[in-house]
């Protein structure tokens, strides 16, 4: 019984991915199949407690064996095309100098895999308060490289790359400003200056 259902949630997480792919229009299907993959995916979503409120025991219960199984991320078989790609920029702010702009930094090309991934998941998080937890953690590891920077802002966004034909012509990437978060050490408030 636990192997069949451990495999149906499998499926409907994988189902769900498609569903999100096709619904949005980055597959090589149609137009057409747009509205019918994003009713789909309601119904997947709801299948995986997903419209349940975020307090209800069986939707918590399925989130969690869902992450300690691996299950949550990772399982989406449809690729058609490459994935967009997000970049966040810190803007460390101090008290006697100019401020100085950072981008996150990995030690291998596994944990740039692993930040590239986490950089998706925080795009594709439609929880507001969620996401901006997700970019104070990636804040605080830069805090500890610049302990004297008072306050760091993140700007996230997305790179739009350009076509082959566009970057034969001159075209080149282009970054499209999505959301700006303020932290402080002291969590109150911080009013920056923008340069």
């Amino acid at each position: 019984m636990w192997f069949v259902l451990h495999f149906l949630l499998i499926t409907t997480v994988s189902c769900r991915e498609t569903l999100w792919l096709v619904a949005r229009g980055l597959t090589i299907f149609p137009s057409s199949f747009n509205s019918f993959s994003q009713k789909a995916e309601t119904v997947v979503e709801a299948a995986l407690g997903q419209h349940l409120r975020t307090s209800n025991r069986i939707r918590q219960a399925l989130a969690t064996y869902l992450r300690i199984a691996g299950i949550e991320t990772g399982y989406g078989y449809f690729a058609p095309n490459v994935p967009a790609s997000y970049k966040v920029i810190f803007e460390l702010h101090y008290r006697d100098r100019p401020v100085e702009y950072q981008l996150p930094s990995v030690r291998s090309a596994a944990a740039g895999l692993r930040l590239a991934g986490l950089l998706d998941e925080i795009a594709r998080t439609r929880n507001d308060t969620l996401r901006e937890y997700l970019v104070k953690l990636l804040a605080r590891s830069i805090w500890r490289d610049h302990p004297d920077a008072i306050a760091i802002r993140a700007v996230f966004g997305l790179i739009n790359l350009p076509s082959i034909n566009e970057f034969e012509h001159g075209k080149r990437e282009s970054y499209e400003f999505l959301y700006a978060y303020d932290f402080s050490r002291t969590d109150k408030p911080t009013e920056l200056k923008t340069p």
